[in-house]
């Protein structure tokens, strides 16, 4: 620490490096911009940090990994006691497919499965369904029973992996399945890991695939709270999702502000609904992006977690500390992502995910560099695994834990984000709350405001895209793409239609009478959901029944 008249010594000294060496050479040879901003404008970039531009008290500010405030890291070791979770998000149309890819990625390492889903799983329809048409195994894997899951998981044993699921409206039906089929496989519940993405605030807000209407939804999230908290307590129940929110234009304060609005707004929910914040909270994950600036980027992980432990501590007086440790996932830009010069993606990739773990990441997912065009390839994601395989044992940048603490610069963009998302969280609790800010529209303006000035930026010149913009070339991109295969439709409801012609009709109407029945009053639903996919009721049985019970979310009624 300085004392204050050394610092008054260096701030004067830097005033007069600005007018002397600096700022003679600036007037001489000027500058490459006039001003630097970081990557979302956020913030305004000096051309130097020093100690006098940044106040911090460590102890109060900083602290030590795995102690408050956690801006350093939620675990003590971080990655020298554990390298982050290495996932590949995996999807392949038809569960067979799914199965392939998931084999091979634990083949060459990956250390996590990610799952993607088709639309019609998404929005709780069965591929069978007029809704489903042309979209079956599109996006992601078809699953319409417990059969698909039995086939995705089929060698794959259950207490030996951690499986993210990137599944929203229909949380509840497809965490169901994964409890079911550990069950199958003899693994205690206590001992199933994987995360729910479960966040259908950030629906309403940037992606809109939800189903139910908000106050339904966030009831189907405090069932599942409880359900976890008792029944699988390794499993992250809720996976708070900033991702999308910047992937539909957000700035980087923006997408922790209105990440961690989004938290608040569950938290609330399950403490109105008779939950102990100390029950549930630890088992609450955020999902975040990374995008090209390092520093930015990994200076908004660093303030997320401080922010996340001082909301926890002052809003909901929560006590154990695990309640306080933001835990998160990353994924690095899809919306960063070229179609031209695809190989570039590469690099982007590469130092996005640098970010991730400089900034402390628990997991990680970097893309293909081909999915701008379609899904990856095998020999794409291969690369995308060994970028994160290179980064680990390689790059030196796991060994130490918060590297870039202490830098003048990075210490003033942590503050700074911080700042700025903590005034955008006054401004929604002055709105009611992130369910009435989403619900008036406010928060998707802001996030479109944004987009439209990154968009005309780029279109005048003024933001480069390297291969987009500048440095283009006159050639047609050369390589595979993942192609699905178009009778893949078809073979889905013929699988559909065997399994509903096999299984006991009578075991399907009660179990989903006894959803029913709890979905009118107040007891958990999720026993009963358990019960509906044992018995192989379908996606779209279990959620008509909750469409009739809660009716269906439309914007503006």
């Amino acid at each position: 620490m300085y004392d204050p008249d050394e610092l008054a010594e260096i701030r004067e000294a830097k005033e007069s490096w600005e007018a002397g060496t600096y700022g003679e050479t600036v007037d001489r040879f000027g500058e490459r911009e006039e001003t630097f901003t970081t990557d979302t404008g956020g913030q305004e970039v000096d051309p130097l940090y020093t100690p006098a531009d940044v106040e911090v008290d460590y102890r109060e500010d900083l602290g030590y990994p795995g102690e408050e405030p956690y801006t350093r890291g939620v675990y003590s070791t971080m990655h020298r006691g554990r390298l982050w979770t290495m996932r590949q998000y995996a999807g392949m149309g038809t569960a067979a497919e799914t199965n392939e890819r998931f084999r091979y990625l634990i083949d060459e390492g990956s250390s996590g499965l990610s799952m993607a889903f088709d639309l019609p799983t998404q929005m709780g329809y069965d591929s069978d369904a007029a809704m489903a048409e042309g979209e079956v195994g599109r996006s992601g894997v078809a699953i319409d029973t417990l059969d698909d899951f039995e086939t995705v998981f089929d060698g794959i044993p259950l207490d030996e992996v951690s499986t993210s699921m990137t599944i929203n409206a229909p949380a509840g039906v497809l965490l169901a399945m994964y409890v079911a089929m550990g069950d199958k496989q003899g693994v205690p519940r206590e001992q199933l890991r994987g995360t729910i993405q479960n966040d259908v605030m950030k629906e309403y807000i940037a992606r809109n695939l939800y189903i139910y209407p908000p106050k339904q939804s966030m009831r189907l999230i405090t069932d599942i709270f409880e359900f976890c908290a008792a029944e699988t307590p390794k499993f992250n129940t809720i996976s708070i999702s900033g991702y999308h929110i910047r992937e539909a234009g957000s700035t980087a304060a923006q997408e922790i502000a209105f990440t961690l609005g989004d938290g608040i707004e569950y938290v609330q929910a399950a403490l109105d609904a008779g939950l102990d914040v100390d029950e549930f909270a630890p088992q609450l994950s955020f999902f975040f992006n990374a995008h090209n600036n390092i520093f930015e980027e990994a200076a908004k992980f660093r303030a997320a977690r401080r922010m996340w432990a001082q909301i926890m501590e002052e809003r909901f007086d929560a006590q154990n500390p695990k309640s306080k440790q933001l835990k998160f996932h990353t994924q690095t830009g899809g919306s960063t992502l070229t179609a031209q010069q695809i190989e570039n993606n590469v690099v982007r990739v590469s130092y996005q995910a640098l970010a991730a773990v400089l900034g402390g990441t628990q997991s990680l997912h970097t893309n293909g560099k081909d999915e701008a065009l379609a899904l990856p390839t095998e020999k794409s994601v291969r690369t995308a695994l060994r970028t994160q395989q290179i980064l680990a044992h390689e790059s030196g940048a796991a060994d130490t834990i918060d590297p870039l603490a202490g830098s003048y610069y990075v210490e003033d963009l942590t503050d700074g984000i911080e700042e700025e998302a903590f005034e955008i969280i006054e401004e929604v609790d002055r709105r009611g709350g992130m369910l009435e800010a989403v619900e008036s529209g406010w928060v998707q303006r802001q996030i479109q405001d944004v987009a439209f000035e990154r968009q005309r930026e780029i279109e005048e010149g003024e933001r480069i895209i390297v291969g987009v913009n500048e440095f283009e070339v006159d050639e047609e991109p050369e390589m595979d793409l993942e192609e699905v295969d178009p009778d893949q439709e078809q073979n889905q409801r013929d699988r559909l239609n065997e399994v509903k012609a096999d299984r006991d009709d009578d075991a399907v109407d009660d179990a989903l009478a006894g959803l029913r029945e709890a979905a009118q009053g107040t007891e958990n639903v999720m026993p009963h959901i358990v019960d509906a996919v044992k018995a192989y009721a379908t996606v779209q049985e279990v959620s008509d029944v909750l469409r009739d019970e809660f009716g269906e979310y439309k914007p503006g009624q």
